[in-house]
């Protein structure tokens, strides 16, 4: 069964459009979709890294995207409808860390407004076509989850502008949740810590702790990640994951600060 002939009506599979499909948790999430037998619209800003996360799967549509670019979210968004009929999901993925370990009183605004950019103001514009996608869309609703990160409940020593960023997202996802309502668009979040990508690698050598200690973090595998975003992607839209948290276990984030 093919994207259009599911049509949404399951609540279980369909249309999904991945932002940041290049490399990590996006890379992961949009694998593990399109084995679980949905279309797929890979979104990320390096075409040859969205390349190879589609592989030669025929359901996996790759769109370069900036997502912080109003009209490149937007060509998104059509062009994903205009092959695959409709969109039944969004992961709203797409994230930058900017620069790790500067004293605020240091940070760039250009780097600020770089992590704004991407982290907030992406996510906003992809939530916003994929409402108006989702609103319009005959029958009406989908399903948007946003990653957050742990650092969406507690920082990490010196990333005022991720941990910003992430917090504002949880934000988000909130009043999504509330103006999705009377749509059928189910809006939740999932926080993220220690899921081993190439972004995490640096973990297992050691990261600054809040006591200013360097130490190594434990990892998990990224593939635990993809099949829980893939568990709340396919529940019917009656019930909705509104927040997890998923990350490694001996991670310090219960005591972190």
């Amino acid at each position: 069964m093919n994207a259009k002939e599911t049509d949404g009506r399951d609540g279980r599979t369909g249309v999904a459009v991945v932002t940041g499909a290049g490399s990590g948790i996006g890379r992961a999430v949009t694998r593990e979709l399109l084995r679980g037998g949905w279309a797929v619209a890979l979104a990320g800003r390096r075409a040859q890294a969205l390349e190879e996360t589609a592989g030669d799967d025929g359901q996996a549509l790759v769109i370069p995207t900036d997502v912080s670019q109003p009209a490149e979210v937007e060509a998104l968004f059509a062009a994903t409808a205009g092959r695959f009929g409709r969109v039944e999901l969004l992961f709203n993925n797409a994230g930058t860390s900017g620069p790790g370990g500067v004293p605020v009183e240091e940070l760039p605004y250009e780097a600020w407004r770089h992590v704004v950019d991407t982290n907030l103001n992406g996510a906003f514009l992809c939530a916003q076509a994929a409402y108006r996608q989702m609103k319009g869309q005959t029958p009406q609703g989908g399903r948007i989850i946003n990653n957050g990160s742990v650092s969406a409940h507690v920082p990490r020593p010196r990333s005022v502008a991720y941990t910003a960023t992430k917090h504002a997202l949880t934000g988000l996802t909130k009043s999504l949740a509330l103006d999705g309502r009377p749509y059928r668009i189910a809006v939740g979040q999932i926080d993220i810590g220690n899921a081993a990508t190439e972004m995490t690698e640096r973990m297992r050598r050691g990261v600054p702790q809040a006591n200013g200690e360097i130490a190594p973090e434990p990892v998990m595998d990224v593939a635990d990640v993809a099949r829980t975003v893939r568990h709340m992607a396919e529940l019917p839209l009656e019930a909705n994951v509104q927040f997890a948290t998923v990350l490694a276990t001996g991670m310090p984030y219960v005591g972190r600060g």
